[in-house]
């Protein structure tokens, strides 16, 4: 048996659905906590009067990285990084404002610029599976529904298998994901901290500190909500064949 089985297989589907619960209970309530303190600190004007564009045009100069355009992007928390095109995509709530939420998340995506430029070795394999993720989360919609379905009234796992298999890819990528969010998050904050004209004062560097830390809390729940849900379809393929 391999260590997922008997993971599983210890903890059974009751136990699999009530962790997913657990889970899914504490990812509601970090994401409402970190919409909260960014409305909180979305409030709070940033002392140096710089918008979000404005912090990452800067944060880029300052990391020689010439050829990454800041640019607006419709929606809301819509900020990323785009390596493909090389563009730091930022939220119209952070291209303009020029509070100390903008000028987190600003320098936040522009670290992922800074770790593109460096090689990054954990950026540089998640942009490399990505077309292999976006397939596996394609597949994962509807193989679970129909390969439950299919296990329920003919006793047929395989649907279900293809499905637990590109829920196992996509759990992973969640799991990737994290060191290059927490990597670009200490990135912002160490230039943030070594940058008087942007964040004049301690407050507003912990603030920003704080924001990014709900941020990154938001992936770390992602990630588990996706092993939680790949341990309960496996335990119901175990319980199958037993």
């Amino acid at each position: 048996m391999t260590d997922l089985t008997l993971i599983t297989a210890y903890i059974g589907i009751p136990s699999a659905w009530l962790l997913t619960i657990v889970i899914a209970v504490v990812s509601l309530i970090v994401q409402m906590r970190f919409k909260s303190k960014f409305q909180h600190y979305a409030e709070i004007p940033l002392s140096s009067g710089m918008t979000g564009a404005e912090v990452a045009q800067k944060m880029l100069r300052d990391n020689y990285i010439n050829d990454v355009q800041v640019i607006s992007v419709e929606g809301e928390l819509t900020d990323h990084y785009n390596p493909e095109n090389r563009t730091v995509n930022l939220s119209p709530d952070v291209y303009y404002s020029r509070s100390v939420a903008a000028a987190a998340v600003a320098a936040h995506e522009c670290g992922h610029a800074v770790q593109h430029a460096k090689a990054y070795s954990w950026l540089t394999l998640r942009t490399a599976i990505v077309p292999v993720i976006s397939i596996a989360s394609r597949l994962v919609q509807w193989t679970l529904m129909i390969g439950v379905m299919l296990l329920i009234f003919s006793n047929n796992p395989y649907i279900l298998m293809i499905g637990v298999a590109a829920l196992a890819l996509v759990t992973i990528f969640s799991f990737i994901t994290l060191p290059v969010e927490f990597d670009a998050s200490r990135r912002a904050l160490a230039w943030l901290n070594n940058n008087y004209s942007v964040m004049q004062t301690s407050e507003e560097h912990s603030q920003a500190k704080d924001a990014l830390w709900w941020a990154a809390m938001t992936y770390v729940v992602a990630a588990l909500s996706s092993l939680a849900s790949l341990l309960y379809y496996v335990s119901l393929l175990n319980s199958r064949r037993d």
